[in-house]
């Protein structure tokens, strides 16, 4: 098992861009219809939030029962590749509705509540984060 330390910022970082992510998701259900174009980077997007909501998992499971260096090697690659990944969904965009979802994904990323970084999080109660 893995023996690293866990980053003292590393479970903000993984709530922050489970939350950006949601913004831009909710922005896009409020601002525009299913769209082709944005099947495929919806898709890695889908997976890159997943991996850090795995990883927001891993933290609370109890010490030496996962290999930690190996989750934290990956979450933060992953962490990483996450403003490319929301930048390239929003570059497929059709031009005319670009601005209009992003002002909307701003306006929603600053309503959110931080415990929605916990949806659908195994064992976690969002209400209780």
């Amino acid at each position: 098992m893995g023996r690293a330390v866990v980053p003292p910022d590393f479970r903000a970082r993984l709530e922050a861009a489970r939350l950006d992510t949601l913004a831009l998701l909710r922005a896009l259900d409020r601002g525009l219809g299913p769209h082709p174009a944005l099947t495929a980077p919806l898709a890695t997007l889908a997976h890159e939030d997943a991996d850090c909501g795995e990883a927001l998992w891993a933290l609370d499971q109890p010490p030496h029962t996962l290999d930690l260096a190996a989750m934290l090697h990956d979450t933060t690659a992953t962490l990483t590749r996450l403003p490319r990944t929301r930048q390239h969904v929003r570059d497929a965009l059709p031009p005319l509705t670009r601005d209009p979802v992003t002002q909307l994904e701003r306006v929603i990323r600053a309503a959110l509540d931080p415990r929605e970084a916990y949806n659908d999080i195994p064992g976690r109660d969002p209400q209780n984060c």
